[in-house]
């Protein structure tokens, strides 16, 4: 199995495990089962599509793959028959998660430089591709997307996977090793920000608790 073969399927995990996290939303907000197919695709495949629009990369994947195109609804069947077994064993899915998080930041930001952008804006768009398809789960589920109270630090991992893929071919280092480095970077500091409930800092003078988070609330 080549390294791209390892990419391919790591990427396809990182699609699933954000399937499933759009798929559990929906129940949550007592969708029915087109609901749970579209947020579990929207949430699994948002931000790769924002991203190959912005770079001009058309079709996008999400359109060109098969397993793209299977893998969505594969992990809404699962949480439609199966939610509530899945959601007992949502610690072990937030740890892939994290690990999709850290892929897909450093993947999202390494295509955006092939395609011509500057490190900067790939960067940006690399953010946008590993916490895009969240947003978008969020917003059409009626929650105030989880990014912008940033608990247990989702973007902020994300910023920093992407910012060291684009210094580090900035600075003409290139390679998988390069990829590997960010992702971990990523996921290691979301897996502790979950261990430690950190969050990112509110503004001067503003106290109390966040708003809760809709992985807390139960039926």
């Amino acid at each position: 199995m080549t390294g791209t073969d390892i990419a391919g399927l790591l990427d396809l995990a990182g699609i699933f495990v954000f399937a499933v996290s759009g798929a559990l939303a929906a129940v949550r907000q007592r969708l029915d089962v087109v609901g749970v197919v579209v947020l579990a695709e929207m949430t699994a495949l948002g931000g790769g599509i924002v991203r190959d629009l912005v770079i001009g990369a058309v079709p996008p994947a999400a359109f060109t793959s098969l397993g793209y195109v299977l893998v969505p609804p594969a992990a809404a069947a699962l949480v439609f028959f199966w939610h509530p077994q899945v959601a007992r064993i949502m610690p072990a899915v937030l740890l892939f998660d994290a690990a999709g998080l850290g892929l897909f930041c450093a993947t999202g930001t390494l295509k955006a430089l092939e395609y011509g952008l500057s490190p900067l804006h790939a960067a940006l768009l690399g953010v946008i591709t590993a916490i895009g398809g969240g947003i978008l789960r969020d917003m059409m589920s009626g929650q105030i997307p989880a990014v912008l109270y940033d608990r247990e630090l989702y973007a902020v991992p994300a910023m920093l996977g992407a910012a060291v893929v684009a210094v580090a071919t900035a600075a003409g280092l290139h390679g998988a090793g390069v990829i590997a480095g960010a992702a971990v970077l990523a996921f290691v500091l979301r897996v502790l920000a979950m261990r430690y409930r950190w969050r990112a800092p509110l503004p001067r003078g503003v106290t109390g608790p966040p708003p809760p988070d809709p992985r807390d609330l139960r039926d």
